[in-house]
């Protein structure tokens, strides 16, 4: 009866995202991700460097045609006037200064200066040494530095090559500072490319060792570069930090019923399950390295998947694990969120984001607050009259009481329920006094106004006229003027008889 009843609101549920879904939309058969516009990291480097290609391609059409035309306009106007003079000849060579200035900065744009093999002539025409390498490292990188210089010692002369090529691409990034971060990024995925095919290739390094090497790599680079490539000032990821963190706040009240989340968290060992992936993906922003943040992201959804097959005593599917993840990010509310998605995203080794379960996993969790900044009354089954009361914390949603508790259940989580329902009922009733008060207020307003129009009525139909007031009577004495030469008035007299 319980999975039958949980079924049903599965299928009610908007929250499914079929596996097809999470592939590259070109159909190459790797995971695709939101931020490459559904392509995987392979995909969308060709459509990126073809539209580059289109767009500069157009930009030079459209300065050819618009400097043809300024030649055309003043040899017209320099034969209007006669033969063609000095200025004329000193104009062509003007322009033809400038149009090879403007295909030197073209090919420059596009020329394999941009890739780890040609950095030699840059950091050659550098005037000073980078500052990045000769600075007092912290012990972090100092730490890492040991480790990587160690475990290339075990390669040999292709360790040698590496350790040599990895500081050239660190000097190459000095001074791609100013560049923007997709530039820098590109840069980047460049050169784990280069290593990677000339291991495999010159090498002849067998794939599992490339792999683990390339782990090194990127360990090694981006502990160096992380404090400059991760949420630079020139993107608008701090701004995308503060806007999904504000909306999981507005958040708050979402149940795991709304989201039909089959965890039970009434379960001791499913609520440490919970705990530990809340944990972990706070975790992740800890970690400087993408692939210890991606192995947060991995032992979150693991956690996940344990807690689901406890309450539910079988495997978790894929519809199971999207709404839990959903759950565990709006419960946990990451910090610098959309910042650690773009820096695994623009900087981790694309084989890993491609497949394994570290790319299913960082896949899932972009779709899941990809969900969350679009999440409606729709989404949740609510009327958009609810939904909107609850986002602007007029009321929250009135837990359901449970029927039994476990005889295990902590006494502390039991008190924080009643609590809950609490509260939630104090809520509802200040609502209640308030639309109360609201009612009452304006039937006053009301009746005020009602009184006020009937006496208006009444003047209006039976008009009060006002006459002066008579004048006063007077004394009868009152015009004698010599009332001061009347004697006095007669005094009883009292006579003995």
């Amino acid at each position: 009866m319980r999975r039958k009843k949980m079924s049903l609101k599965s299928e009610r549920r908007g929250i499914h995202v079929d596996q097809s879904e999470l592939l590259c939309k070109k159909g190459c058969g790797y995971y695709g991700n939101p931020a490459w516009q559904g392509f995987c990291s392979k995909c969308w480097r060709e459509e990126y460097h073809k539209a580059r290609q289109k767009q500069i391609q157009e930009d030079w059409e459209l300065a050819e045609r618009l400097q043809r035309e300024e030649e055309e306009a003043f040899a017209s106007s320099q034969n209007s006037q006669g033969a063609q003079s000095l200025t004329f000849s000193k104009f062509e060579e003007k322009k033809t200064n400038e149009k090879t200035r403007k295909v030197t900065t073209v090919k420059k744009f596009f020329s394999a200066s941009s890739r780890v093999g040609s950095k030699k002539a840059e950091i050659q025409e550098a005037k000073a040494p980078s500052p990045s390498i000769n600075r007092q490292t912290s012990i972090e990188t100092d730490r890492v530095s040991k480790e990587f210089i160690e475990f290339l010692k075990t390669f040999h002369k292709t360790g040698q090559e590496i350790y040599k090529q990895t500081k050239m691409f660190l000097e190459a990034m000095h001074y791609k500072r100013e560049q923007s971060i997709e530039e820098q990024s590109e840069c980047t995925q460049d050169f784990y490319q280069s290593v990677a095919e000339r291991m495999q290739i010159r090498g002849k390094v067998p794939s599992e060792k490339v792999e683990k090497i390339m782990d090194q790599i990127e360990k090694y680079i981006m502990t160096r570069l992380y404090k400059y490539v991760f949420c630079p000032e020139t993107t608008d990821d701090e701004k995308k930090d503060l806007a999904i963190q504000k909306r999981i706040r507005a958040l708050h009240w979402v149940t795991p019923q709304m989201l039909c989340v089959p965890v039970n968290e009434e379960i001791p060992e499913v609520s440490d399950m919970v705990v530990k992936a809340i944990t972990d993906i706070i975790e992740m922003d800890s970690k400087r390295v993408p692939r210890d943040k991606l192995a947060c992201i991995t032992r979150c959804s693991k956690h996940i998947f344990n807690a689901i097959k406890i309450t539910k005593n079988e495997p978790a599917s894929a519809d199971d694990f999207l709404p839990t993840l959903i759950y565990i990010v709006l419960k946990g509310n990451p910090p610098r969120l959309q910042s650690n998605i773009q820096y695994i995203t623009r900087f981790c080794n694309p084989s890993r984001l491609m497949t394994g379960e570290d790319g299913y996993y960082f896949t899932n969790l972009c779709c899941a607050v990809a969900f969350i900044e679009k999440l409606d009354a729709q989404s949740l089954n609510l009327s958009q009259e609810d939904f909107d009361r609850y986002m602007s914390g007029q009321t929250s949603p009135r837990k359901q009481e449970s029927e039994s508790w476990s005889p295990d259940a902590c006494l502390g989580v039991k008190q924080m329920y009643k609590n809950l329902d609490l509260l939630s009922q104090l809520n509802e009733r200040q609502e209640r006094i308030m639309n109360e008060a609201k009612k009452l207020e304006k039937d006053l307003i009301d009746w005020t106004d009602g009184i006020a129009k009937e006496v208006q009525d009444i003047v209006e139909k039976y008009p009060l006229e006002i006459k002066p007031a008579a004048q006063p009577l007077a004394a009868i004495d009152s015009e004698n003027v010599e009332n001061d030469k009347l004697p006095p008035p007669l005094q009883p007299q009292v006579y003995a008889g």
